[in-house]
């Protein structure tokens, strides 16, 4: 997730207690056909067609990065493995044997994946001391214990590719990110001292908010943040005002950028992996009365939160510079995907003049999490942030197939209003982890066909 050692960084810090302009709020600029005045999708989803798709030659796609490697090195399945992905095989039976083995060993992963961690530590940890975190008179307890995380960060990754468990998500997220080192004789002294720096922050920053040069962002901010997801979560006012702080102070310490419309959104999933340490395991975050919770607790999540986004933000900032270039390349990268993995669902937009800005532009913009359950997009970031460039380069892989995993309802449209009303309310509110976990599995599936043979793609 974070950016390499040799870019440049976008800002430098102004040791002046108020800094300068920042650049104007401009948000993103998502079609201009509202699906709200065409009424909801409500067609109920088939199984996928069950005529073998033609096969086609093998191809591959553009390498976005020269030094990006994978997660795990293949070694000698090389071949092997490339034959399988040259295969386009059943769409049908691809998601009957997927669903099928996910089902059969989802539990049974998770508790050898849980023991796994734990022996790589330094002690075993008892499951009643990873599930409540403030007892009832308010006094805080450690949430997951640092001493049951891989001492390696290629073994952390390797084993929350596939999904980390509830009880120990909140510290790998913040070791995944960067945020905190591996090395547990660091981690304390490491969070503490950017957790103080964040707060120096808000009182260098804050107060500049109503300022002329400064009012507009924090404006927006206001207008953007009950527009989050989810909403009653983040409709209270101590929730409100962590946002407001939390994406003030982003905005100003990076004038390049600025506040962009869509940011917002890439606070929520860590606020919640956060503050869900602190919850009870069978209470769903969005119904926490956050207040009632310490202040400490909350100023803590506050920093984390911060830092963790600030870290994510780093690898995909020309996403949001002016013109936002980041998205308009991925967005025809997508494009050119997509015409070689399926060139019938290609030609079928193209055929009805719908342009893959008019929906893709929101799926890089927010990561797909305008598209899924917000309990889809933290499954979803935990092989993000286990992955290579996971928003900036694995993203791009997952957008396609699940453009693809929508081919039979997308050729059923037959104009082009029909097509935006389906792309832009995809029906996913039914999903869960087992259908993130098919869709990353054929993400890495086209990543490994399509990434490393950059003139494969190219018609």
């Amino acid at each position: 997730m974070a950016s390499d050692t040799g870019r440049k960084q976008f800002w430098k810090r102004n040791v002046s207690k108020v800094p300068g302009s920042i650049q104007h709020v401009y948000g993103a600029q998502h079609p201009p056909f509202d699906p709200l005045l065409h009424g909801a999708l409500t067609k109920t989803i088939q199984k996928p067609p069950t005529t073998p798709i033609k096969l086609k030659k093998v191809t591959t796609f553009q390498e976005f990065e020269s030094n990006t490697s994978d997660a795990w090195d293949v070694g000698e399945d090389d071949d092997e493995l490339l034959a399988m992905a040259a295969e386009n095989l059943n769409t049908e039976v691809v998601l009957e044997t997927a669903n099928k083995v996910i089902q059969n060993h989802t539990k049974l992963q998770e508790q050898n994946k849980f023991q796994e961690i734990k022996q790589l530590g330094d002690r075993p940890v008892a499951p009643e001391e990873l599930t409540s975190n403030v007892t009832s008179d308010n006094k805080i307890v450690k949430s997951a214990s640092e001493s049951q995380i891989p001492r390696s960060s290629d073994e952390l990754r390797k084993l929350s590719w596939s999904g980390i468990p509830k009880p120990v998500r909140s510290i790998t997220w913040k070791l995944l990110s960067g945020y905190l080192p591996v090395n547990v004789e660091r981690r304390e002294g490491t969070l503490k001292r950017k957790q103080k720096e964040y707060f120096a922050f808000i009182e260098q920053y804050y107060n500049s908010r109503n300022d002329e040069t400064n009012q507009s962002t924090y404006r927006q901010i206001q207008i953007d943040i009950p527009r989050m997801s989810p909403e009653t979560l983040i409709l209270q006012p101590v929730v409100t005002e962590i946002f407001e702080r939390i994406l003030f102070i982003w905005a100003i310490r990076h004038p390049a950028s600025g506040y962009v419309q869509g940011i917002n959104d890439l606070v929520t999933p860590f606020f919640v992996v956060f503050i869900s340490d602190y919850v009870a395991e069978e209470e769903e975050v969005e119904n926490v009365d956050v207040s009632s919770l310490p202040e400490e607790v909350l100023r803590n999540i506050e920093a984390d939160s911060y830092w963790c986004m600030s870290k994510l933000l780093d690898g995909i900032q020309d996403n949001y510079t002016f013109a936002q270039p980041g998205i308009q390349k991925k967005v025809k990268m997508l494009e050119e995907l997509v015409s070689r993995i399926d060139e019938q669902v290609h030609r079928h937009l193209h055929q009805y003049e719908v342009e893959y800005l008019q929906f893709a532009f929101r799926w890089m913009n927010n990561l797909l999490m305008r598209e899924i359950p917000l309990r889809c997009t933290i499954r979803l970031w935990d092989t993000y942030q286990s992955e290579p460039e996971g928003f900036s380069h694995f993203h791009l892989y997952v957008c396609a197939a699940f453009l693809v995993r929508w081919r039979k309802e997308i050729l059923e449209e037959r104009d082009f209003h029909g097509l935006l009303i389906l792309l832009q309310n995809l029906p996913t509110a039914h999903w869960g982890n087992e259908d993130i976990s098919v869709l990353l599995a054929e993400a890495y599936r086209l990543k490994f066909a399509f990434a490393d043979a950059p003139n494969h793609y190219k018609k």
